[in-house]
């Protein structure tokens, strides 16, 4: 069946509902970013893109930093909250029962429930139309322990992250692959090795 044609939009699907914390203990704040993603490996980038209307831009434009916080399941609905309410109006932090902690490279802070944290510093803002791009070194990654395995591996199929498409939020469920697996070559069993009994 042919595809139908709509004009542009931004229909890319699924993506984060990242919960983004900025500002200083003092003055804090978190809003809930759907526009975000990885730039660059070496160094490590990101961006946020934001509408100078929102109450966190001021806070991200000021201070020259933020943290990318991954949500989970459990974090959904205070991830919508964060969304489409204002920190101009009220404590989302205590509306939500959101805790937060320092973070080591960066004066925004980093929310406790999340299983990664980004902190970020800006490096550049860039004027789009409806939103600017903020975009930022990654300079510390905080990993919730819980989440890694006895080896140390981030495990964050433990984690039940959340993603959004098109309005809706979802559970990512389960695994079909890992990166590389469509070339990998298999492993031939050793002949000499003996079955143990």
């Amino acid at each position: 069946m042919k595809k139908i044609q709509w004009k542009g939009g931004a229909l890319l699907a699924p993506i984060p509902p990242a919960m983004v914390t900025c500002g200083t203990e003092e003055e804090k704040n978190v809003l809930t970013i759907a526009w975000t993603g990885i730039i660059n490996t070496i160094p490590p980038k990101t961006y946020i893109s934001v509408r100078p209307s929102r109450h966190s831009y001021r806070l991200i434009k000021e201070n020259g930093e933020f943290v990318i916080n991954l949500t989970t399941s459990s974090m959904i609905r205070a991830a919508d909250f964060c969304g489409v309410r204002s920190g101009k109006d009220l404590d989302k932090f205590e509306a939500c029962g959101l805790e937060t902690e320092p973070g080591f490279t960066v004066k925004a802070p980093v929310l406790s429930q999340s299983p990664v944290s980004l902190e970020c510093r800006v490096t550049q803002i860039i004027p789009l139309g409806s939103h600017d791009m903020f975009l930022a070194d990654i300079t510390a990654v905080d990993v919730d322990p819980q989440y890694l395995d006895e080896n140390g591996k981030l495990c964050l199929s433990r984690s039940h992250l959340a993603a959004f498409a098109h309005g809706e939020y979802f559970e990512l469920g389960k695994k079909i692959g890992s990166f590389g697996f469509s070339v990998r070559k298999k492993r031939k069993k050793n002949p000499h090795l003996r079955k143990k009994k």
